[in-house]
């Protein structure tokens, strides 16, 4: 049997070609970058914070996209640093979540003009800055009336006779106030005479604060108490089932963290917003000098669905509720947004 062989020549060729098929294979583009800068109160807060990181790294899975998160343990200090820094590290995307950065990043924005940065809460200007508003004081609306037609129900152990209920706030600020003032303004739209106990903890990140804050106001009479705090609302959360009274969880659902104790949770979506702006960004579709509400209509915000107290809430409570939810998404009811109109006379002195 003779062996047939193949000229060195040929083989020479087949090689030659097959490189140049190589060469001109188009190469890879790098995977786009995004970062996502955390608020005050860190990750843990079971809150903002992780509701937003969730968004963040379901959406830089699903589109490719290569997500970093950046903390600092005084993320108002070092914002300047934290966000310059941002600037010069390759991401095309940078999401802040810190309400504090809106003073300092229209500069920054303007210095890194190949940045795409993102915004929540606040309308910032500048043509690579989106912004991301959420109507925080309707769903808070919802929640302060809510309340209010609860604190005077009878027959229920984790009410009193008197009429109060209680906000606690992490700083005073208008991007807490906002949903201070939407609560109080419920509340008095039910009922006038009800008296609204308002704290501020100072901190977003401090479970024993939130605990001293809310047992103050059970023992003054307030039954029903909102924590607009992050990780501080954890031990008003935890007070409320220690007093056999209810808390209002926000952001997040937080009605799982003590069942029958947490009223309702007043959502706000920072997962869909951090999803929306990730994935317009990886889409080439970044809504750069734009503003992004997401509100009731939207999905934005709202209350939960009572999941572990419907059958402590009466149903024409629970109609009332919704019927006011209708109002304000068709227009016929405007709650009033500090940010917009500064603040009311019920926020006043």
């Amino acid at each position: 049997m003779r062996t047939r062989l193949v000229p060195l020549s040929l083989l020479s060729v087949v090689a030659l070609v097959a490189t140049g098929c190589a060469s001109e294979t188009a190469p890879q583009a790098p995977p786009k970058k995004a970062a996502l800068v955390i608020a005050q109160g860190g990750l843990g807060d079971e809150s903002y914070n992780d509701l937003a990181m969730s968004g963040f790294t379901a959406s830089t899975k699903d589109k490719g996209v290569e997500g970093q998160k950046i903390e600092s343990t005084d993320v108002v200090a070092q914002g300047d640093q934290l966000l310059r820094r941002a600037g010069t590290s390759g991401y095309g995307l940078v999401v802040d979540l810190e309400f504090s950065h809106g003073e300092i990043l229209p500069g920054i924005a303007s210095a890194y003009p190949n940045v795409q940065w993102a915004f929540l809460n606040n309308k910032i200007d500048g043509p690579n800055i989106a912004s991301v508003l959420f109507a925080e004081h309707d769903s808070s609306y919802l929640a302060g009336a809510l309340a209010a037609m609860m604190t005077t129900q009878t027959g229920n152990p984790k009410i009193n006779p008197d009429k109060k209920i209680g906000v606690i706030g992490g700083t005073k600020s208008v991007g807490i106030d906002k949903f201070l003032s939407g609560y109080i303004e419920g509340a008095k739209s039910v009922d006038k005479d009800i008296q609204v106990l308002t704290a501020y903890s100072n901190t977003f990140g401090d479970p024993t604060k939130g605990s001293q804050l809310a047992e103050s106001m059970f023992q003054q009479g307030a039954d029903i108490v909102y924590h607009v705090a992050g990780g501080t609302g954890a031990g008003v959360i935890e007070a409320a089932k220690k007093n056999n009274h209810y808390a209002i969880g926000v952001d997040d659902n937080q009605d799982k963290l003590a069942p029958g104790f947490v009223l309702t949770s007043v959502l706000k979506r920072a997962d869909l917003a951090v999803r929306t702006v990730v994935e317009l960004y990886a889409d080439g579709k970044f809504p750069g000098g734009q503003v992004i509400n997401l509100g009731l209509k939207e999905g934005g915000v709202g209350l939960t669905d009572f999941e572990f107290t419907r059958n402590e809430i009466p149903e024409p409570v629970r109609t009332k509720v919704d019927d006011l939810k209708k109002k304000i998404i068709a227009g016929e009811l405007k709650v009033w947004n500090v940010i917009d109109q500064g603040y009311p006379s019920w926020m006043q002195g």
